[in-house]
């Protein structure tokens, strides 16, 4: 039997709200915000006790006091007991396993706007999340990574992960949103950190760039009482929208880095890739299930596209609400009809909560006790909530009150019909992202129009990995001339399995693109093209987009999801050596990331090395019984080795978890057949149902059917073969072979001369049906 196992080809996007602020050689560029204070008093003093200034604090007793955290009782968490003692100047966790107890020193605090999060030193430098976290508006402390759980509509399982994971270490998580001018200076080789930041907080450099400069500038004009002209720093006074939103972008939102030099002003799409509609933290219409950090529904803003609204319209630099008393006012510039007018708009009384804009347009939801707005400013959608189970805004207060209920209130109004664009495009995005792909035509209409919002067809673009079909492909060149970066670096991402001429024209054309971000998802794409296909100046242009994409993914050197495209891209350019050294680099670092182990399982038996193939996916399978493609491919190869009983278990499994897995289904019916004829033919049927358009699994089935002496079933199949597939010559010969042994020749030559009509015909295969009707005609005569 020959087997084929299945690897991933696709880049991951491991979406954090993390980026690398400060190098070593700059640090000395930056002065600190205390050095602001001197000649910026006032906002200093703005700045200083905001969200943004005590980001991060140290515990002393300065925090102790001020805060009036008390201790906390004992809480459950893995098998253990957790508790906080308070002291006049230090917090400490308190674990307790039986007789055993251990002290965990609590160094900062984190947040504090909801949440307070607390951080304890652990081995090699790491700064870990301690797993109680205090809930600042109920005041009480909880179990933080139980607070993390997502409650999916679908029903799909969700588990909180080990406090001591490493997705709550600090150094590899949010640290850049907390404090200013980091160095992470992380080490590889040995999984460790000396980790260095300017100071704790988000700082006035952060927005306003290094200030060493203009600091000594300033000083200079003020001795020589002189005007200063060149403030040689960044004044955000001067930027765009696009800029504003860009500077405020890199903390909130849940993207993936891609530079390390990111500087206020820049163009987001330079730096970062953007998380979309195809993770499932958010509901299928957009709406926030998970913690998202703002800017994915920012995208989805009609305000924001306008170009007349940004982030510093309604916030100050320092993250207050400029509109907190008056907050229609903030509407009121762009929608003053509305705002005068507020009772006949909403359709509620005066000065009530309904008639507040950002109530209605901005509904508060909660996730991990992080409350949260809904910065894409849509209106309530109640039907949104019957379909996919999202929020909307007026049963958030209604709470006595079905979301039917809202639905008739909603449509009864004059302009009720506003919800249905979105219920269609999110209908169809809620069935690709389970995998049910019947109306693939509409996903690539939204593409191909360009009508929805670039977030929305983004979003799409990426859930086409998840479709072999091949009428993606030409819709997929066609995105690359969107005017949107995100659309058309997701289509270049989507066409990594596509080998043609005409997507390696355009994805060469892609590394010539104006974002960084699409020239790097372009270079990855093309690493698959054999580098003799290139002239010298495509050469040129591919190193250099290339080397672009080799910088984005060592910006991110503790992350392990890095090393696993680093992996994907040498495996795509066949140097196994390499690829290997990174799926293993990336399963060291986060050993529950599986993937990477899957992946370097079929690099090991591609290079006969079977042993080590078996053993990381029984490492997969050690960690997660039901893993599809583990199971899947443990399953192809056992069978491969002869291990046909120890395959059969693997490939039923398989089967448990996804029972349209025609791979398995197939490979099951082989080994099967030796023991069991009624269960190879069980097994190809089901083969055949989950993939009705690869005639292999119907010949199985056809093949089994007939070594039951069950013929007529087996011409049966056969015939719905030929017919669907003429081109399938096996399948052909199959069917010709049964009539010649019931001595029926007629039938036989009739079945050949029906291929003969096929124009998918291949011409060595022609060439042999004319043979063998030839010497059918001759016996006759």
């Amino acid at each position: 039997m020959k087997w084929l196992l299945v690897i991933a080809s696709g880049v991951i996007v491991l979406s954090s709200c993390i980026q690398k602020r400060a190098d070593k050689n700059i640090e000395s560029e930056y002065a600190g915000s205390e050095s602001c204070r001197q000649c910026h008093q006032r906002f200093y003093e703005l700045w200083s006790p905001s969200h943004h200034g005590k980001a991060m604090q140290p515990v002393d007793a300065g925090f102790v006091g001020s805060s009036g955290i008390p201790g906390s009782d004992f809480f459950a968490l893995e098998g253990k007991k957790y508790r906080i003692d308070i002291g006049n100047s230090s917090i400490t966790m308190v674990e307790t396993d039986g007789d055993t107890e251990k002290q965990y020193d609590v160094v900062w605090a984190l947040g504090g706007k909801n949440v307070y999060y607390f951080l304890t030193p652990m081995e090699k430098g790491k700064l870990q999340t301690i797993p109680l976290a205090y809930d600042v508006n109920r005041r009480m402390w909880y179990n933080n990574p139980e607070s993390a759980v997502r409650h999916f509509p679908s029903g799909t399982p969700d588990e909180a992960l080990s406090w001591k994971d490493r997705m709550y270490t600090f150094n590899t998580s949010c640290y850049s949103c907390h404090v200013s001018q980091l160095s992470n200076n992380f080490d590889l080789a040995t999984d460790s950190y000396n980790s260095e930041w300017k100071e704790p907080g988000i700082n006035c450099e952060t927005c306003h760039g290094p200030s060493a400069e203009h600091i000594k500038a300033a000083l200079e004009a003020e001795r020589k009482n002189k005007p200063l002209h060149d403030l040689k720093i960044i004044i955000t006074g001067t930027f765009t929208s696009a800029q504003h939103n860009s500077s405020c972008a890199p903390c909130h939102a849940k993207m993936n880095p891609i530079t390390s030099s990111f500087m206020p002003g820049d163009r987001y799409f330079d730096h970062f890739d953007l998380t979309g509609l195809e993770n499932s933290d958010f509901y299928p219409d957009g709406r926030d299930l998970g913690e998202n950090y703002t800017y994915t529904g920012w995208m989805m803003n009609k305000c924001n596209q306008s170009g007349q609204l940004h982030c510093v319209v309604c916030h100050t630099s320092s993250g207050r609400n400029r509109f907190k008393d008056n907050p229609n006012d903030a509407c009121k510039k762009c929608h003053e009809d509305k705002v005068v007018n507020v009772v006949e708009h909403s359709g509620h009384k005066a000065g009530s909560i309904g008639s507040v804009c950002v109530n209605c347009h901005m509904p508060k939801t909660e996730f991990g006790k992080m409350v949260r707005s809904d910065h894409s400013f849509r209106p309530p959608m109640p039907e949104a909530t019957i379909m996919f189970g999202s929020p909307n805004a007026c049963n958030l207060c209604h709470t006595d009150k079905s979301p039917e209920w809202a639905n008739r209130i909603v449509k009864a109004r004059e302009n009720g019909n506003y919800q249905e664009e979105t219920l269609r495009w999110a209908g169809v995005l809620n069935e690709v992202r389970s995998g049910n792909w019947k109306n693939l035509d509409k996903v690539l209409d939204y593409i191909r129009e360009e009508k929805l919002n670039e977030l929305v067809i983004a979003s799409f673009i990426r859930l086409l990995n998840a479709t072999s079909d091949e009428h993606k492909w030409p819709v997929l060149i066609g995105a690359l001339k969107s005017e949107s970066p995100i659309v058309r670096s997701s289509a270049a991402s989507g066409l990594m399995e596509n080998t043609s001429d005409e997507a390696k024209r355009a994805l060469l054309e892609a590394c010539n693109d104006d974002f960084r971000l699409v020239r790097i998802a372009a270079a990855a794409s093309l690493a698959a093209f054999q580098p003799g296909g290139f002239t010298e100046s495509e050469k040129q242009l591919l190193a250099k987009a290339t080397e672009e994409y080799m910088n984005s993914i060592v910006t991110r050197p503790d992350d392990w999801s890095s090393h696993y495209n680093l992996g994907i891209f040498y495996q795509n350019q066949g140097d196994v050596e390499k690829a290997l050294d990174a799926y293993e680099k990336s399963a060291k670092l986060y050993p529950e990331a599986l993937i990477p182990l899957i992946n370097s399982s079929v690099l090991y038996s591609y290079i006969g090395n079977v042993v080590k193939a078996e053993e990381n996916l029984k490492k997969v399978v050690a960690i997660d019984p039901d893993n599809e493609a583990a199971n899947l491919n443990l399953g192809l190869l056992l069978a491969e080795q002869g291990k046909t009983d120890e395959a059969a278990v693997a490939l039923k499994k398989v089967l448990e978890a996804n029972p349209k897995q025609a791979v398995a289904a197939y490979n099951l019916s082989v080994i099967s057949a030796k023991k069991s004829i009624n269960d190879a033919i069980r097994y190809a049927k089901s083969a055949m149902e989950a993939n009705p358009e690869e005639p292999k699994y119907a010949y199985t089935l056809a093949f089994y059917q007939y070594q039951d002496n069950r013929k007529a079933e087996a011409i049966k199949t056969l015939k719905s073969i030929v017919k669907k597939h003429p081109e399938y010559i096996t399948a052909t010969g199959f069917l010709a072979d049964i009539y010649l042994r019931d001595n029926n020749i007629q039938q036989a030559i009739s079945v050949y001369e029906n291929a003969l009509k096929s124009e998918k015909l291949s011409a060595q295969d022609r060439v042999g049906v004319e043979q063998m009707l030839t010497a059918l005609k001759s016996s006759r005569q």
